[in-house]
């Protein structure tokens, strides 16, 4: 299993297969904490050879420094299959994210484990910036 594409954006789809991933980002910025992100999406390809065929339980967390968790974690069960004429094939998640609030200012990090595999990690930054 080999992870494509694995980000946070403002905004991502599936549309028949075509993944359209919209304003990437890594870091958010506030005056204060807590800080509360209206909405993003964390967009994900990933692509697996005909041997991992089968259902797949994926997860993923958010955490901070300390590894407190800061929503639940997002599982869902997909099902990875082959087209008959490739020898791999692919699946793409999009988690469409509202109203997170980070408690404090520092470095997150999103997590995504496939089948109890830990198989990405994206750093998420929340920084604090001066009033202008």
């Amino acid at each position: 299993m080999k992870i494509e594409l694995f980000t946070v954006s403002d905004f991502a789809a599936d549309y028949g297969g075509k993944l359209t991933v919209v304003g990437v980002f890594d870091t958010i910025n506030a005056r204060q904490a807590p800080v509360v992100h209206p909405t993003w999406a964390i967009a994900m390809k990933v692509r697996f050879e005909k041997i991992e065929e089968g259902p797949k339980k994926i997860r993923l967390s958010i955490t901070d420094e300390d590894g407190k968790t800061t929503i639940p974690p997002i599982e869902i069960t997909h099902e990875a299959k082959c087209p008959p004429e490739h020898h791999s094939g692919t699946f793409q998640i999009v988690a469409n994210i509202g109203g997170v609030k980070f408690e404090n200012f520092g470095e997150y990090s999103i997590d995504l484990a496939v089948d109890g595999r830990h198989e990405g990690s994206i750093p998420l930054y929340v920084r604090q910036v001066a009033a202008k």
